[in-house]
């Protein structure tokens, strides 16, 4: 298994002139608003969103989420701890739906 990401680290900001920009404003302000101190301090949320991240299988959150949880005080083992849950997590919904494929008859109906 290779180290390398699939997808290119880097994105050209160019592509951003294809979308609506006050639709991209919302949405960053929503992220924003989302991920800022609240009920919950900026370290869990941050630890939540590693997490998430690695559900969604999304490469630049994954490494910007991790960096923001380190500066906001998380440590590389509690990293770790919430990648093994989203990964026990992620296995638990393939078991959990282990068998739709199987219940699932031919065109034949065999």
């Amino acid at each position: 298994m290779s180290d390398e990401y699939y997808y290119r680290k880097q994105r050209s900001s160019e592509n951003l002139k294809y979308f609506d920009k006050e639709m991209l404003d919302a949405f960053g302000k929503f992220n924003s608003l989302t991920m800022k101190e609240g009920k919950l301090p900026k370290k869990i949320k941050e630890l939540v969103a590693v997490a998430s991240a690695y559900n969604t299988r999304c490469p630049w959150c994954i490494e910007g989420h991790a960096k923001a949880a380190l500066k906001a005080g998380a440590t590389k083992e509690e990293i770790a701890e919430v990648i093994a849950i989203a990964s026990a997590l992620s296995a638990g919904a393939v078991m959990a739906h282990r068998g739709f494929a199987l219940d699932a008859e031919s065109p034949e109906g065999k």
